[in-house]
Parts: C-alpha cells; sequence; structure tokens
C-alpha cells in the first residue's frame, strides 16, 4: 500500500473558482480580522460549528461534509437547529434603534448598533426598530429586533428630515425609550439623530465606538483622540461599535403608534435626485468605484466603460506610477481610503495596500485573469477573463438596457 499522497486536479480547481457551486465547501473559514477601525471583527459562523443559514437556521455540520471531508469522501446532509429564541414578554424598558436601511435593507452598519443596543438591552429590556416607508428585509429576528415598528406614509418619502424628527418624537412620546440609537453616517443617520437631539433638548454622544461600564468613547479631533462620558439618552454611533447578533432568535414582534404622526409643514422641499458628474466625486466619499490596474490594456476602453456605468475612476499604484491615472485617482493605504458600497477592481491582483485601502467597501467585484491573486480572493464576486473583453460586454448591456427601457418608455 502506498503512502504517497496524490493530487486532486479537479479538487484544486473548484478551490480557485469562486464561481463553482462547491467553493465555499473546499475553503477555511477566517475567523477573525481586523476591522477599518482598527478593532477586531469575529466571524461567529466560523467559531460555530456549523453555519447559519438565510432564515436564520443554524445548520450544524458533524459529519465534516461543510469542509467536504465526509465520510469515504462524499458530502452528506448537515444536521438542522433552531437558534435558541431570545424572547421578551414584558419589557420593562426600551433601546430604541433607528437604522438607516439603505436599499430597503439593514446593512452591516445597522446590524453593529442593533448588537450594540442588545448589550444595553440586557436581560429585561426589549430592542425597538423604527423604520419608516416599505422595506426589503426579511432577516429583523436574526439582526437582534425585539419589537418592529413600521412608520408608513408618503410624508416619510424622499429627504424628509423634518417629518422624520414628527415620527421620532411621537414613539418617544410613546414608548419613553432609555435609549436612542442611530448610526453616525452619510446615509442619513448622522443628520437625523443631531436634528432629534436639538427637538428633545438632548446632546447626544456622537461617533461612539464603545460603551462599556456606563461610560462611552467616541471619536474627535479627525479621529485622533477619544472624548469619554457617560452613556447619554442619545447614541449616534460609528461602525464596529459593537459586534452583530448572530447566535440568538429575536421575537421582531409588530407595534404600531397609538397616536398619528403630526404632520407638519416642511421647510424643505425635496426636488429629487440630481445628476452628479462622477469624476467630480471625491474619491473617499464615491459610492460606486471602477479601478483600473495593471491588467488594463485598452485604457480608452476603461473609460468608456466607467463613464456608461456612472461610475468614479480610481486606479492601482502601478497604474498611476506608468502615468495611465493621475496621483489623486489612486486607491490604498499609501493613495485614498474609500468606502464605496460597491468596488470594481479590473486587472489589480491585489498588494496589502491595496486591500488595506478597500477594507471598508461593501461589495468587492474583481476582474483579473489570475484565478489565485489575491483581489479574487477578497472580492464577492469574481469574474475570471480579459478585462478589454469584459469592459466591453459591460458597454453593451447598459447601452441594451438603457434602449430597452427608453422602448418600454415610448
Amino acid at each position: 500500500m502506498s503512502d504517497i499522497i496524490r493530487r486532486d486536479p479537479r479538487a484544486e480547481w473548484i478551490a480557485r473558482n469562486r464561481l463553482h457551486p462547491l467553493h465555499a465547501a473546499m475553503q477555511t473559514q477566517q475567523t477573525s480580522w481586523m476591522g477599518p477601525n482598527g478593532l477586531m471583527r469575529k466571524n461567529p459562523h466560523a467559531l460555530a460549528a456549523g453555519f447559519i443559514g438565510p432564515a436564520g437556521i443554524k445548520r450544524i455540520d458533524r459529519s465534516g461534509a461543510q469542509q467536504g471531508t465526509g465520510v469515504g469522501g462524499r458530502r452528506t446532509a448537515a444536521a438542522e437547529v433552531q437558534l435558541p429564541l431570545h424572547s421578551v414578554a414584558a419589557p420593562a424598558y426600551y433601546i430604541a434603534v433607528v437604522p438607516d436601511m439603505v436599499g430597503g435593507r439593514l446593512g452591516s452598519h445597522d446590524r453593529d448598533l442593533l448588537g450594540l443596543a442588545h448589550s444595553l438591552a440586557g436581560s429585561e429590556g426589549a430592542v425597538l426598530a423604527v423604520v419608516f416607508g416599505e422595506h426589503k428585509e426579511s432577516n429583523f429576528s436574526t439582526a437582534g429586533v425585539d419589537r418592529l415598528l413600521v412608520i408608513e406614509g408618503e410624508a416619510f418619502e424622499g429627504y424628509a428630515p423634518e417629518q422624520l424628527v414628527q415620527g421620532l418624537r411621537a414613539v418617544d412620546n410613546q414608548f419613553a425609550p432609555r435609549h436612542w440609537l442611530l448610526p453616525d453616517s452619510r446615509s442619513g443617520g448622522g443628520e437625523l439623530g443631531r436634528r432629534f437631539g436639538a427637538a428633545l433638548g438632548e446632546r447626544p454622544a456622537t461617533r461612539v465606538w464603545q460603551i462599556k461600564d456606563g461610560q462611552c468613547i467616541g471619536r474627535a479631533g479627525a479621529g485622533q483622540q477619544d472624548i469619554q462620558r457617560e452613556v447619554p439618552r442619545l447614541i449616534l454611533a460609528a461602525a464596529e461599535c459593537a459586534e452583530p447578533v448572530s447566535e440568538t432568535r429575536h421575537e421582531a414582534l409588530p407595534v404600531e403608534l397609538s397616536t398619528g404622526v403630526a404632520r407638519s409643514l416642511s421647510r424643505i422641499e425635496d426636488l429629487g435626485s440630481v445628476a452628479v458628474d462622477p469624476a467630480a466625486i471625491a474619491m473617499a466619499e464615491a459610492e460606486f468605484i471602477v479601478s483600473g490596474g495593471n491588467g488594463v490594456k485598452d485604457w480608452d476602453l476603461y473609460h468608456r466603460a466607467t463613464a456608461a456605468l456612472g461610475a468614479t475612476e480610481g486606479a492601482s499604484r502601478v497604474a498611476v506610477d506608468d502615468g495611465f491615472m493621475p496621483r489623486n485617482r489612486q486607491v490604498g493605504a499609501t493613495g485614498t481610503w474609500v468606502t464605496a458600497r460597491v468596488y470594481v477592481a479590473v486587472g489589480i491582483s491585489g498588494a496589502i495596500q491595496h486591500l488595506q485601502g478597500i477594507g471598508a467597501c461593501d461589495k468587492v467585484v474583481a476582474i483579473n485573469m489570475d484565478p489565485g491573486c489575491d483581489m479574487i480572493k477578497r472580492a464577492d464576486l469574481s469574474v475570471i477573463g480579459d478585462s478589454s473583453a469584459i469592459l466591453q460586454a459591460l458597454i453593451e448591456a447598459v447601452d441594451n438596457f438603457r434602449s430597452g427601457g427608453q422602448r418600454d418608455a415610448a
């Protein structure tokens, strides 16, 4: 019997191909990593003996099938167990959270905020989530929401901060939360929280990144120093302020306002979205960035693709050093740290300085010829192929979509 370990070319190919259905099962899960604010984040799915499904079901793998090491090398079905239910029948008090709900769904910042609210609620309090307008979120229970209040109405659509404050005041009169938590973000939470604080006569704690032993710590001085104070009633928290809820399932019971929201005569008129030149947006504030690297061979095609997509242009250090892009478009630790919701890396291998600069981006898409490069490993979605062909296909897809929309409108 030979003891020689033989390679499995097919398994190696699956491990490199992120689009293969069995790719995730071939990977070792990362248990912890450092977030963009210097806080260590833990992956509870990797630390547990299984993973949590989209419906809040914790799937326990007792046979090694999740890592592709089932009996005889065969994948077997994983056992399923319900997450323990956290129920608060009669809350002694409420911790109110107003998530940003960008795109109608809870974002990572919102989930961090709910994790902080859960720690403040303890065993006797309940987390009350206040959502304005229609939403698309279906997993409030696994995010740590005990009570869900949805306030609907045309008055809350678009940019209506004054009307939103009126809604929050109605919630405050009925539920009298012990603490109010809002994300200190550019997506609306930062402005709404400060307006709400002025209406309540409360001095909020801003850019809070930690609450411990009755004290909250917030960033100040352009992030160079911390301010510590007693926990106030109104808290505007930064991203990574706490670990999101992952090990318990909550009721998310719907509640309603007993009275209507007073309609205020708004001094602000929402005229809708205004088209902005993506090239005029600062890199640090851009929501959609397409960056080019050494793998881009046709830069004219790259510029046409970014214009068609309506994205802000970025670049790797190599592309800047070679003179293809200006220095103010360099992304990375030696350039600009970006926080885009979508970041597309075209022909960028993924040097450590570049990966540090995109650490706070929500979704990363990689277009590259090398399936084993670091950018492919970092990306949420990878496209393996020639960048020129893929960019041309993107331009054609956008043109077809827009022409189809114009025909439908006609």
